[in-house]
């Protein structure tokens, strides 16, 4: 896209155009563009967040109302026009607030700036039939229906044999608007944090988390990374459901942790913290430059790794020695719990590859729980809810490996995890996370 203009509609068509032009990561894209204008007005950065989650997640639905007025249909056109037009639409057919004649004349300006008169003009007539057509309609009831609608039919099957039928409707409509997930660190006090944080960022929205005891989400205001209590180390950006996957595994001081999917090290780091001076953490990753950038930001946080380890756990654990008191294995997934923050995934989902992903989750599980010693407990965790990459995963891996069994959850989150509950679903709307299926096991005797 040319001639950018920072502004909300601006920014969210930019985040529409490089996630349909380079299959980007919408989350990744806004908030770098975000951080690129620190300028922006809390208000402007809450819109653009809410106007490109949103139009992500409805797009079938504006494609085929917008085609209705447009006599050749606009799968064809630029693609750039056709993010100025989702955003435009979306304001339109959705957003009380909003003004149609403001969202019309706004999208038809951005659109002039980017691709000339001649391509506006088409683009006004188009929004113009539009805004008329949803004149009279119930804005809320109406976004609601385009976010069914525009569900991948693949998606909505496996969740709801996954969730069943209410949850997955939930679960695909949850916050247009997630929070940037905080940490404070693990023995300090959150409350102090959070008094440091709202007088460092005056104009956002800071809660604390509802289920990690150390998670903060912040919504709107500065960038975490310019404030001084980012840069002291004092707080991390981690996602909610992520501190709670660390904490299912209940390291306590003194143990020896081995992060077998450690990737950019948040997990990793977390895990030191609780296990203090007296314990250790091990991290591996089949890809040495992120164990390069998680070395990096531990420091950042005062800790550090006792050794890192470059592993492809489906040949073999490498140099990774055994023993470890416990073992973290956050394993690569199909990313569906992230459906709040990678809104395209609502309406791009397919089912293809999930059973080569299940045997590669089976694999990795099982090389990685070799680690730990005979008594030793084992966390298994993906970011999906769904049934084939968590209940079937522990059932193969169990059938595999004789020597592992399923375990109740260690004390520690409180009514988050049930007495004696050895697997778990977060939510979005139950949790304030984003979705996981965590599962406890043990291991005994000898493999």
């Amino acid at each position: 896209m040319n001639k950018f203009e920072p502004n909300a509609r601006s920014i969210a068509a930019y985040v529409l155009d490089r996630v349909y032009g380079e299959s980007a990561f919408a989350a990744a894209v806004l908030d770098a563009a975000l951080h690129r204008y620190p300028e922006l007005d809390p208000r402007e950065r809450a819109l653009a967040t809410e106007l490109a989650y949103g139009a992500l997640r409805t797009a079938p639905h504006l494609e085929a109302r917008l085609a209705k007025h447009a006599p050749k249909g606009i799968a064809k056109l630029d693609r750039t026009v056709r993010a100025h037009l989702f955003v435009a639409s979306y304001q339109v057919l959705f957003l009380e607030r909003v003004p149609a004649f403001a969202a019309v004349s706004e999208g038809v300006r951005l659109i002039v700036a980017a691709r000339g008169k001649r391509m506006g003009a088409f683009a006004n007539a188009v929004l113009r039939r539009l805004s008329e057509e949803a004149a009279a309609s119930d804005k809320r009831a109406a976004r609601d229906l385009a976010v069914g609608e525009s569900v991948s039919p693949e998606l909505r099957s496996a969740l709801v044999q996954s969730i069943g039928e209410a949850e997955a409707a939930a679960f695909v409509d949850a916050a247009v608007t997630p929070a940037v997930g905080l940490r404070v660190r693990w023995r300090d006090d959150r409350e102090a944090t959070l008094a440091a944080l709202r007088a460092a960022a005056p104009s956002a929205e800071l809660e604390a988390g509802r289920t990690s005891p150390v998670a903060i989400g912040m919504r709107g205001g500065s960038d975490p990374q310019r404030l001084e209590l980012y840069r002291e180390g004092r707080i991390a950006i981690q996602e909610e459901g992520a501190q709670v996957v660390a904490l299912a595994l209940g390291a306590a001081p003194g143990d020896v942790v081995l992060d077998a999917c450690a990737g950019r090290g948040n997990k990793t780091a977390l895990l030191a913290e609780m296990v203090g001076a007296k314990g250790a953490v091990d991290s591996a990753d089949q890809h040495p430059d992120k164990l390069e950038r998680l070395t990096k930001e531990l420091s950042r946080l005062g800790v550090a790794p006792r050794a890192t380890y470059a592993v492809d756990w489906t040949v073999g654990p490498g140099d990774t020695p055994s023993g470890y008191d416990r073992v973290l294995v956050d394993a690569p997934c199909s990313g569906t719990g992230t459906i709040v923050r990678r809104p395209d995934l609502v309406t791009r989902w397919r089912a293809a590859n999930l059973a080569d992903l299940r045997d590669l989750q089976v694999k990795i599980l099982v090389a990685a729980a070799e680690r730990v010693k005979p008594g030793g407990a084992i966390v298994y965790a993906v970011c999906s809810v769904l049934r084939e990459e968590g209940e079937d995963v522990i059932e193969r891996a169990l059938a595999r490996a004789s020597w592992l069994h399923s375990a109740p959850f260690p004390p520690g989150l409180g009514q988050t995890l049930a007495a004696g509950a050895h697997a778990l679903r977060l939510l979005p709307r139950t949790h304030g996370t984003d979705g996981y299926f965590i599962a406890s096991l043990e291991k005994r005797g000898v493999n």
